[in-house]
């Protein structure tokens, strides 16, 4: 027999999730409602929080990304409450919340913003290291101090990040893809930006200022091993600054890429030696077929699906995310997306009454507007987040709430080899088919300019470097004007194209 439900007031409300969606939901509800209790549940003695926000353009946005302690968030909002612990189960019918420590949460209306986990290419092998939090980002760097060489798999935005910033280490890069980057990139961009990889020339450092990664006493031991399962905050852009990331050899960067392949088989060094199987040594810097018979021993050795084995100190798995909804399945009937979110409505209402989602763990399964797509990316859990306490607060008084501006138009912008990279719309022509055509415009080391039309009308676009284009663009993209008379022009540098659409 299913329970009372809780009477109608509009609280409390019970936020899951530390991270930018859960925290930027709970603020926004504590606003709304000062006199509510607001509970935020997390894992993690930190929370994510934005700074630094800025508003680029209509719906451009850029910020930092901070770890702060959760009494600084209860101190900016008195009636934030956050409860530090996992959640051991969901009972929806019931209302109510149950945590690892053993005590119920009641909630009138709940947020799932629990995140995402990255997706390992093999579980419990010592040598395999998923990167998704600033915890395995310090595990990371303890272990690159020793090592000589390191492969990375995976071809997102973190395995990006990683690829430029070590140093003094080989780093074997393998992609599935033909041309690196490809969540974010095509070809052309990727060559664009690989010419910066392998110019052998350290730059100056860019001085960021962008993440305060702190938690006290973190960096030591931390009280033992964090433990390993409690997934912390997805990492923020430039999660790196501050880390030194320079493994044992003394020269800049040495980087070898294996395209369309993925891992087949991983070794230990016992099972490798039994077995007599022979690895390749790093190749060499001209001739990629000059790699011989590797006659070093590691402590882990990869076999790739295109038949080459590689031995090296340990393997960074950057292979993406899957939605962390393991702990709010169980007696609870959701429905999910085919990427294993939890599917939410254009209000952030998941299948369940009273339940919204936002955020990496949620899968939009409304009808997207023709130029915005879902990713699992910083910018989207802040909206999501922030969206989904607007219509909590609304439903809770019984209002209707319109769809968020920031679901017109897929915007993103990041920082990628020390270019500033700002995509736009369907900027890899994704879902068009093959009723498009691309416009380029490339300087060599300065910038490279995509434009995806259709039908005389601009659809995505990707910058690197600063274009100054970004606002113009996402402009013609929103109010789809009939650009074919512009022809080629549209790219001219020599044409002041904001003259134009202003």
């Amino acid at each position: 027999m299913e329970a009372a439900r809780p009477p109608a007031s509009a609280g409390p409300f019970v936020v899951v999730g530390g991270g930018i969606a859960g925290v930027t939901c709970a603020e926004q509800l504590a606003l709304h409602f000062p006199s509510e209790d607001i509970l935020l549940v997390t894992a993690s003695p930190v929370i994510k929080a934005v700074t630094n926000f800025k508003q680029v353009s209509k719906i451009l946005e850029e910020f930092d990304v901070e770890e702060q302690a959760s009494t600084m968030l209860e101190s900016r909002f008195p009636n934030i409450k956050v409860i530090e612990s996992g959640v051991k189960q969901l009972k929806s019918k019931e209302h109510c919340v149950l945590t690892e420590d053993g005590r119920q949460h009641v909630y009138g209306k709940l947020c799932l913003c629990a995140g995402a986990k990255p997706k390992l290419i093999c579980e419990g092998n010592p040598y395999v290291l998923g990167i998704r939090d600033t915890d395995s980002a310090w595990e990371f760097q303890k272990q690159l101090t020793k090592a000589k060489r390191i492969m990375i798999i995976g071809n997102g935005g973190i395995a990006l990040e990683l690829v430029y910033e070590i140093e003094g280490c080989e780093v074997i890069w393998a992609i599935k893809d033909k041309a690196i980057g490809n969540t974010f990139f095509d070809a052309g961009a990727a060559e664009f930006l690989t010419s910066k990889l392998v110019s052998q020339t350290p730059e100056a450092k860019i001085a960021h200022k962008r993440t305060k990664y702190t938690t006290e006493g973190r960096k030591q031991e931390a009280g033992g091993k964090a433990i390993a399962d409690k997934v912390g905050s997805a990492l923020g852009p430039d999660w790196h600054e501050g880390l030194t990331l320079k493994g044992t050899k003394e020269f800049c960067r040495k980087i070898h890429i294996e395209t369309v392949c993925e891992a087949k088989k991983i070794y230990l060094q016992e099972e490798f030696r039994t077995l007599k199987k022979k690895s390749l040594t790093f190749p060499g810097d001209h001739d990629s077929k000059s790699a011989t018979v590797d006659k070093e021993m590691w402590p882990v050795y990869v076999e790739l699906t295109n038949d080459k084995i590689y031995g090296c100190d340990f393997i960074v798995s950057a292979t993406g995310v899957t939605p962390n909804v393991e702990p709010f399945l169980h007696g609870n009937n959701f429905a999910l997306g085919e990427d294993g979110g939890l599917q939410v409505d254009d209000h952030m209402r998941t299948s369940l009454p009273d339940i919204y989602a936002a955020g990496d763990i949620c899968t939009a399964a409304w009808q997207p507007s023709p130029v915005w797509q879902q990713m699992r990316l910083w910018t989207q859990a802040r909206q999501m987040g922030w969206y989904a306490a607007k219509c909590m607060a609304a439903a809770s008084v019984g209002e209707s709430v319109d769809m968020d501006f920031s679901f017109e138009l897929f915007a993103h912008v990041t920082k990628f080899f020390n270019y500033k990279v700002v995509l736009l719309g369907k900027y890899n022509a994704q879902g068009l088919g093959s009723d498009h055509e691309l416009m380029l415009r490339c300087t060599k080391g300065k910038e490279y300019v995509k434009v995806v039309m259709q039908n005389g009308r601009m659809m995505g676009a990707v910058l690197i470097g600063e274009t100054d284009l970004e606002e113009t663009f996402e402009n013609l993209i929103l109010n789809q004007m009939n650009l074919s008379s512009y022809g080629e022009d549209l790219l001219d540098p020599n044409i002041d194209i904001e003259d134009y659409f202003d």
